[in-house]
Formats: structure tokens, sequence, C-alpha cells
């Protein structure tokens, strides 16, 4: 049976890494837009609410077709979780729309995904019967190493023993992207993760995401390079 599905998608005006960074132009578009466009398109998401505390940014999303969310500014510094803005954004929604779900939070600055992505999720979610899901992207086939107590170290590989690149032990990167989780998560426990967990496994091109003026390029080089744009 369908679910009402809620994808809300937090974008606070002040960056400081990039002035502006949610309406920079990323392959003709403002980035909020490609976003709210990816989640309009999943089969399953009934409505897309943007949650932002910038005039700019709502009229942009809204021009892409999303409900604008004008949040608090107790809630839009700094240190202002996304949990309390899809919490936020999740009440206010309801208040106008009547109760969803499940929620799916997306990430702005995780611009390289497809509504597939997000149908897929939506699909593993229901059929798994979970409580929440994260996005992720596999990366069994790197060497990894940390910086322990007495200097560099392997975590996942013996380095007197190198085994083949095959034979590492497969790992799971939280790209960031989006979760699917159920209200109740965000109501009770503040957190995006809980009960039973679950994963999507997206391509690998797919975990870059725009924090530094040098990724805007990389995304968008990506993005045409795979079609997206």
């Amino acid at each position: 049976m369908a679910r009402k599905t809620l994808a809300v998608i937090a974008a606070r005006g002040g960056s400081k890494g990039i002035p502006h960074k949610n309406l920079l132009d990323l392959c003709g578009k403002p980035l909020i837009a490609w976003t709210v466009e990816q989640a309009r398109a999943a089969r399953g998401v009934d409505v897309v609410a943007v949650s932002s505390d910038s005039e700019a940014i709502l009229a942009a999303a809204e021009a892409a077709g999303a409900v604008g969310v004008r949040r608090p500014d107790d809630i839009s510094g700094d240190l202002a979780s996304s949990e309390s803005a899809w919490l936020h954004a999740l009440d206010a929604t309801e208040a106008q729309l009547g109760r969803f779900e499940r929620v799916v939070a997306l990430q702005a600055t995780s611009p390289i995904r497809e509504p597939g992505d997000i149908e897929n999720a939506l699909e593993t979610f229901n059929r798994d019967h979970l409580d929440s899901l994260l996005s992720v992207c596999e990366v069994e086939d790197y060497f990894n190493w940390r910086i322990g107590a007495n200097g560099p170290e392997p975590i996942n590989y013996d380095y007197r023993n190198r085994r083949m690149r095959q034979q590492i032990e497969k790992r799971y990167l939280e790209n960031g992207s989006f979760y699917v989780l159920i209200p109740s998560l965000l109501r009770e426990q503040n957190n995006r993760l809980g009960g039973k967990i679950g994963f999507h496994v997206m391509d690998r091109h797919k975990m870059f995401q725009i924090d530094r003026p040098e990724d805007v390029k990389l995304c968008a080089a990506i993005m045409r390079s795979y079609g997206y744009a």
C-alpha cells in the first residue's frame, strides 16, 4: 500500500565555505533546484518541502516546485542540527497537508543523484520493513589507514601480509545524499537513524558533494559526463 511521503531539504542561507552556496549556478540552474527536481521526479514522494532562513533560497525552491518553509532563527545558526530543521518542516507541512508516514531527508549539497536512487531506496525501506535508511557508496577496494597512538596504522588489512585488492573487506561510506526514516525518530529521538536500519548503495561517482569552491567544477564535470546535465 502506498505511504504518504514527505521529502524535506534543509538549506540555510549562511555558508562560510562558499557564500550563497545553495543558490550557486550548477550546470545552468541553482544548486537547490537539482535536489528539488530529483525528489519531485521520484515515484513514491508526495510532497517536497525546503526549509530555509533565506527568502532567496525559498523563492528558488518554490520555482523548482517545492513547498517553502520559513525556518525560525533559533534553528538557523551554524550549530543548528539538520534534524531540527527537518522536524520543523515536517510539523509545518503536516499542519497544512495532514500526516506523513515517512520522511526522505535530502542534502542539497549532494546533487549527483538520480530519482531512481530515491525510488529504489523507498522500495527497500518498504520491503525490509525498515525504520531508517541511509545512502552509501561502496569503498571495499581501498587500503584504509588512520593515525593511531604510534603513528600511521592500517585499518582493514595487514601490510605484512598484503592481500589482493579484491580480497579487502567490503566497506560502505555514508555519503550524506539522503536518508529515509519514520517521523517518530525525529520526534522521539531527535535522530535520523534508529530502529531497524538499512542502506541504499549508490554508484561510486555519486559520493561527491559541494563543500569547497573546487567541488563545484568537479561535480559539474561528473554530472555532464554522466548525462545528468
